[in-house]
């Protein structure tokens, strides 16, 4: 798959995607500037496909997204085995970074979960939103509009504000 990026309009506002040969590069959300820029080139069919499902998870349908092919060579270890447990929280759901932590083996890396999610390229695809703190506090949120996107976003999912513990 050649290099592009593209921007596209989605019920929350205007979002871009790069990709490269491996997949799904970077995502970012309305309101925040690309953190890298490909010039584009014609969409390739599992781009596109990404783009409906964020669209189609933007505008409240309930797919988890773990079908995208993501490139995480360049992603810390820990964060991809984060981004990884996060990809199974289904829409309407929520876990806390401690629950996180313990899944990864070690219920004192909480704070590191944290600090990757904060880090996520790939916002939607690795839900990042679904992540709460253990005392159902909503907790951080990176992207532009900070919790109120997050708010935002768990709304259209229709997801309890206390997390969900599964």
């Amino acid at each position: 798959m050649p290099e592009g990026y593209t921007e596209f309009d989605t019920p929350i506002g205007r979002c871009g995607i790069a990709w490269g040969a491996r997949g799904i590069v970077r995502l970012h959300l309305p309101g925040s500037p690309p953190k890298r820029k490909h010039e584009g080139t014609a969409l390739p069919p599992d781009v596109r496909a990404a783009i409906d499902g964020i669209v189609g998870v933007l505008s409240g349908e309930s797919d988890d997204l773990s079908w995208i092919k993501l490139d995480m060579d360049t992603v810390p270890d820990l964060h991809r085995r984060v981004y990884e447990v996060a990809r199974t929280i289904r829409p309407g759901s929520t876990l806390s970074y401690g629950a996180i932590a313990t899944r990864l083996g070690d219920p004192a890396l909480a704070r590191e979960v944290g600090q990757a999610l904060g880090r996520n390229p790939f916002a939607i695809v690795v839900p990042c939103h679904r992540v709460v703190g253990s005392d159902g506090k909503l907790g951080g949120f990176s992207a532009a509009g900070g919790t109120r996107t997050k708010l935002r976003l768990l709304a259209i999912e229709g997801a309890a504000t206390q997390p969900m513990f599964s």
